[in-house]
């Protein structure tokens, strides 16, 4: 949604949207790296819900402008995990595994209030489900920085893992970009909107 054709209902629910869903995203990184025995992202005032302790201005922004953006990074050690590759594993799926969670309970409520709740609510609910889905379905994408590219890096062994650090050092952002910019509208329309349909039921 561009922030200059949203109406100030639309304004406001993208607000909140971007709000919650990336605080808890990156809370949930920090959590899963504590619950590890990383310290790092405590240390480093992450382990918190506080929005301003995840806010990058930047990334912020243009969630609102073009529905894509960014949070602050929460700092790991993977060194500190008790299982490094399969600690990293997890920490990098609890954040998308967040967002799919918040999506489902506005899902719900949706269904639950149906046709008697307010517009400005269900405004809310629909942007809240459908941000969460994106945030979680595209940070599932095996391409650096994303969390899918840790996720995929614990799972190869440690020869294949390299590689494909290495690779991802070289060519994973001009990867990132050409995907945005060719397919990710096919991973919306086949993977997104449906998941977003059987959710809500519209």
């Amino acid at each position: 949604m561009l922030l200059f054709h949203a109406s100030a209902v639309e304004l406001a629910s993208v607000l909140i949207a971007v709000t919650v869903a990336i605080t808890v995203h990156e809370f949930a990184h920090a959590w899963r790296a504590d619950r590890a025995g990383d310290p790092t992202p405590r240390a480093a005032g992450r382990l918190t819900l506080n929005p301003i302790a995840h806010f990058d201005p930047i990334g912020s922004l243009l969630f609102l402008l073009v529905g894509f953006g960014w949070a602050k990074p929460v700092p790991v050690n993977p060194a500190n995990f008790r299982h490094p590759r399969r600690d990293g594993m997890w920490v990098g799926l609890w954040g998308p595994l967040s967002n799919f969670l918040l999506a489902a309970a506005a899902g719900v409520l949706i269904r639950v209030v149906g046709h008697a709740g307010t517009s400005g609510l269900h405004t809310l609910l629909q942007i809240f489900t459908l941000l969460n889905l994106n945030l979680g379905v595209f940070n599932l994408i095996p391409l650096p920085p994303l969390d899918g590219s840790h996720i995929l890096s614990g799972m190869l062994d440690s020869r294949q893992a390299y590689a494909y650090e290495m690779w991802g050092r070289r060519y994973g952002f001009i990867a990132l970009l050409a995907f945005l910019y060719v397919g990710f509208r096919y991973v919306f329309a086949f993977v997104v909107l449906p998941l977003y349909r059987l959710l809500t039921g519209f």
